[in-house]
């Protein structure tokens, strides 16, 4: 019988490492990971997401973790999660959809262990997406309150690559 691997969910601001760190972890466990499916929405529409589009995105990066998850051996990445989409709802649109809220909610259900990375590398544009430096920090708080007020558990990870994927890993063999 086999275990279905744990979910990992990577938040953090724009430009903070998420990507890199999972396919860095992904390779090094053996394992697959989860792109942030807001970066394919932009690129393939070819603008910013505007408020009605918050549900599908969250839908969506859900959906293909969902369809990851079999394939994953051990643990599942994931360069974010809906609750992140539902910190930039509230920061670009004044809320979150009643539609997104459920999928937010359900972080705390959802994965096993949450990684925050720290916006201390340094910052680069990232095409359309249209993020700054100064709304990263905005973001970044507004991220730990939200995971303050929901009573979850997260691991901080900062420093070069070679320290993140030390600390992600201290926090993987804590594990279950």
């Amino acid at each position: 019988m086999s275990t279905a691997a744990l979910r990992i969910a990577i938040l953090g601001t724009a430009s903070s490492g998420k990507s890199t760190l999972a396919a860095a972890l992904a390779a090094r466990h053996g394992t697959i990971w989860v792109p942030e499916y807001l970066r394919e929405f932009v690129d393939t529409a070819g603008r910013v997401p505007v408020e009605g589009d918050q549900i599908h995105i969250a839908r969506t990066q859900r959906a293909h973790e969902d369809a990851a998850a079999p394939g994953a051996t051990r643990y599942l990445f994931c360069d974010t999660s809906p609750l992140m989409t539902a910190v930039y709802s509230r920061h670009y649109f004044g809320g979150i959809d009643a539609q997104l809220a459920p999928l937010a909610d359900a972080h705390a259900r959802d994965y096993d262990l949450t990684l925050v990375t720290a916006a201390d590398i340094p910052w680069q544009a990232d095409g359309l997406m249209r993020e700054n430096e100064a709304v990263s920090i905005t973001i970044n708080r507004m991220l730990h309150a939200e995971l303050a007020a929901r009573g979850i558990a997260y691991v901080p990870i900062s420093g070069s690559m070679a320290q993140r994927i030390a600390q992600a890993d201290e926090a993987l063999a804590a594990l279950p």
